[in-house]
């Protein structure tokens, strides 16, 4: 089969689609015959060589496709229509998942679609309430409202509790995008100081939760942006992982809750629980049109260095799929 490898860490450039052996299933697991997978952040990392828990030389961490072996105890059968995270080796033909994880696709929903969900769907519900404990009468404010986990912790905030969403973006673009799934209030960071906003937003009373993908640029901004016994989870380091500070005086007294997370390396039984709640949560929102994956491009796989480009370079809003059957779309 045809899979795209890291010859060495570096740039895009070290992409390379290659012949590689058709991975064997275990008893637990599906044999996954992949149409669409999705680009990460998590990808850009293991590429780079900085991802100590990347073992597959195959990149890819979430697909969806047709079962085509189904071993073991559970539910699934040849044919099915599934999507769901694997432990790298998205970007190939075939791909195995273990059963215990995979979620078939609604109906409505198409293979890019459906590609389109595992990684940042499951993020931001983790984040929005195993971690964020969000409710109805918080006030969440989501950085990085148009990327892909962005996107969907804002359907997910708005359609299924009606918190007041708080969104930040780099254009008007994307901000309008955001409000479009449903924020109620959306900051160019670029144009503004996006703290300042958001206690405007709230009264000077601060955001109860906050999903930060940024990291060190903005600590002091999110130290002000916070309410009194909020919670702050750290999904991603775009803007620095090292502070020369930390006033842990205003962590005490505002007494936040501050978490780290990454979901890549969670365990398999993490995954697994976390996929099943997830799916009998929020599939009928999926079935009614009101929680939709958003999709930004379609590369073909030989185009994953571009495809990856495009994710540094911040020009996607949503998700960025590749191609791995010119047959399907």
């Amino acid at each position: 089969m045809k899979g795209v490898i890291v010859k060495e860490p570096g740039g895009p450039d070290q992409l390379k689609m290659t012949e590689l052996p058709k991975p064997e299933a275990g008893k637990d697991d599906l044999l996954i015959k992949v149409n669409m997978a999705a680009v990460n952040r998590t990808d850009i990392v293991s590429r780079e060589g900085k991802a100590g828990y990347a073992s597959n030389p195959i990149l890819g961490v979430e697909v969806a496709g047709t079962v085509v072996e189904a071993n073991g105890a559970h539910s699934f059968q040849v044919g099915d229509r599934v999507m769901g995270l694997v432990n790298g080796g998205g970007y190939a033909e075939y791909a195995v998942m273990p059963a215990s994880r995979a979620m078939k696709i609604p109906e409505s929903l198409s293979f890019s679609e459906g590609a389109a969900i595992p990684e940042v769907f499951l993020t931001a519900y983790q984040t929005l309430f195993w971690i964020g404990n969000l409710k109805e009468d918080d006030t969440v404010l989501i950085h990085a409202g148009a990327s892909g986990v962005g996107t969907a912790a804002i359907q997910l905030a708005k359609q299924t509790t009606g918190a007041k969403v708080i969104a930040t973006a780099g254009t008007e673009r994307k901000l309008r995008f955001c409000a479009e799934l449903g924020a109620d209030v959306t900051i160019n960071y670029k144009e503004q100081p996006f703290d300042k906003a958001v206690l405007e937003a709230t009264d000077n009373q601060g955001a109860d939760l906050i999903l930060d993908f940024i990291g060190a640029s903005y600590w002091d901004k999110n130290l002000t942006s916070i309410n009194t016994d909020g919670r702050w989870v750290l999904i991603g380091i775009l803007g620095g992982s090292e502070l020369e500070s930390i006033d842990l005086m205003t962590i005490m007294s505002k007494r936040i809750q501050l978490t780290g997370t990454l979901l890549t390396p969670r365990s398999d039984a993490y995954k697994a629980e976390l996929s099943k709640e997830f799916i009998e949560k929020v599939t009928p929102y999926f079935e009614q049109g009101s929680v939709r994956p958003v999709l930004d491009s379609t590369f073909p796989a030989e185009q994953a260095d571009e495809a990856h480009i495009h994710m540094e370079e911040n020009r996607n809003i949503g998700k960025i799929i590749l191609n791995m059957d010119s047959d399907d779309s």
